[in-house]
């Protein structure tokens, strides 16, 4: 069975902003974070790094941005499931704004992901996409409108709370993580007190002045929350 982050939990997608030696630099450090203060932490990584990545954590969630729902044999420049899994990958995006699928590839990957033991993340621009998509059963879903994606704007409550509902209401399975625009603590608590299981972040990260300083501050204000209200 595919392990599953606990809820409440927090995505580090540093995309292509970082590769290589700062790419596993902040690794490490999220790695860190995930253990003193007990929260999962799903990283994302260039496919190149993902070996790299895996070998030298011990309690993320090493995740790829993109994975095909090809089988072994043809399938030139395409990303196979195995080979990520054996690269250490644990969990996948799929149909990101910044990648997205048809409705048949998302059917493929998903199908593919649960036969190697690879974690779903399946995003959504609407509540109707994200209700679409939710019947396909991904592990778990991103409700972020694409226009703001790397804006430093968030979704707004009602928002959150609608699309949140939208997906439980389909598949109360499926876990649902807002994370469109988060760059601040207070964004954070906002997309946790909308009823959502996870939160996350890029630019607000990657592009700030102290990129660590405030993944801590986030990760801090994720395990406070959980301390408040999953006591």
């Amino acid at each position: 069975m595919t392990r599953k982050p606990r809820a409440p939990f927090f995505v580090v997608n540093p995309k292509a902003y970082l590769y290589g030696k700062q790419s596993l630099d902040l690794a490490l450090y999220a790695d860190k974070l995930a253990a003193e203060y007990d929260i999962d932490i799903i990283f994302t990584v260039q496919h190149a790094d993902a070996y790299r990545v895996s070998q030298a954590t011990n309690n993320l969630f090493v995740c790829a941005q993109h994975m095909d729902g090809i089988v072994s044999g043809r399938g030139m420049g395409h990303i196979l499931p195995e080979s990520l899994v054996e690269a250490g990958i644990a969990a996948t995006f799929l149909n990101h704004a910044e990648h997205p699928q048809t409705l048949e590839e998302l059917v493929k990957a998903i199908k593919r992901a649960r036969e190697v033991g690879i974690l779903t993340i399946a995003c959504a621009n609407s509540i109707a996409e994200a209700q679409s998509i939710a019947l396909l059963g991904p592990d778990i879903m991103v409700c972020e409108p694409t226009e703001l994606i790397g804006t430093g704007k968030v979704s707004d409550v009602s928002y959150m709370k609608s699309t949140n509902q939208a997906v439980k209401d389909i598949n109360s399975d499926v876990m649902v993580l807002q994370a469109a625009g988060i760059s601040t603590v207070a964004d954070v608590l906002q997309a946790l007190n909308s009823g959502a299981e996870a939160t996350g972040g890029t630019s607000g990260i990657v592009a700030a002045d102290n990129p660590k300083k405030i993944l801590t501050e986030m990760i801090q204000a994720v395990a406070q929350w959980k301390k408040e209200n999953k006591s």
